[in-house]
């Protein structure tokens, strides 16, 4: 009478696989990398944390002045700076100036594609001829707001992603802004897609 056995695989073939697997499922959890641009027009809300800054920082200046004049010791004198009503004074208005600054400020998020979408941009919106002759690996009048599109992420106020830019509405703002701005625009969502995470190492 014979009794049939289940060959069990090699205890190290099983940790190796384990092992792997485990591996592979953090590689597949990487997130896209994210690259954001702000714009703020309100040059006086930028200057006031600027001079908020150099008020904080000579406050911190007068309040380690003190420490000297007054014998405080070296382990105590952070806590004392710190605790200086000059110093808090001035810690607030930063503060104030910094929330004032971000409420001017826009702010553009934009997202690394998948290679596959980048590579489908690039056979929509190949060089014509004379661009291809330039050297130019994609069609400079349309690449650029078919991408910035394509990367565009926009997050409602509690944080979930809504429809954001359309290729028509990043072409407006290509078009409608000063060239610096614009290329600016553009080149957020291109280097988020040629920015490199990885080290290589050597062989």
């Amino acid at each position: 009478m014979s009794t049939n056995t289940t060959a069990q695989p090699p205890a190290a073939a099983v940790a190796k696989d384990a092992h792997w697997s485990a591996k592979m499922a953090r590689l597949r959890a990487r997130k896209l990398p994210e690259r954001t641009l702000s714009i703020c027009d309100d040059q006086d809300a930028k200057t006031a944390v600027t001079e908020a800054a150099l008020n904080l920082a000579k406050a911190r200046a007068g309040a380690l002045a003190e420490c000297t004049e007054q014998g405080i010791r070296e382990e105590q004198r952070d806590a004392w700076v710190a605790s200086n009503p000059q110093v808090l004074a001035a810690d607030t208005g930063l503060t104030r100036a910094q929330d004032a600054l971000a409420d001017a400020t826009l702010t553009l998020t934009f997202r690394a594609v998948p290679r596959p979408v980048w590579e489908q941009l690039l056979r929509d919106h190949a060089p014509t001829e004379a661009q291809a002759d330039q050297g130019m690996e994609y069609n400079v009048d349309t690449f650029p707001a078919a991408l910035i599109s394509a990367c565009h992420v926009e997050r409602d106020a509690g944080g979930a992603e809504v429809e954001g830019m359309s290729a028509a509405d990043a072409q407006e703002l290509l078009d409608t802004w000063a060239d610096a701005e614009a290329k600016a625009l553009f080149t957020a969502a291109l280097v988020i897609n040629q920015t490199l995470r990885a080290d290589l190492g050597k062989g």
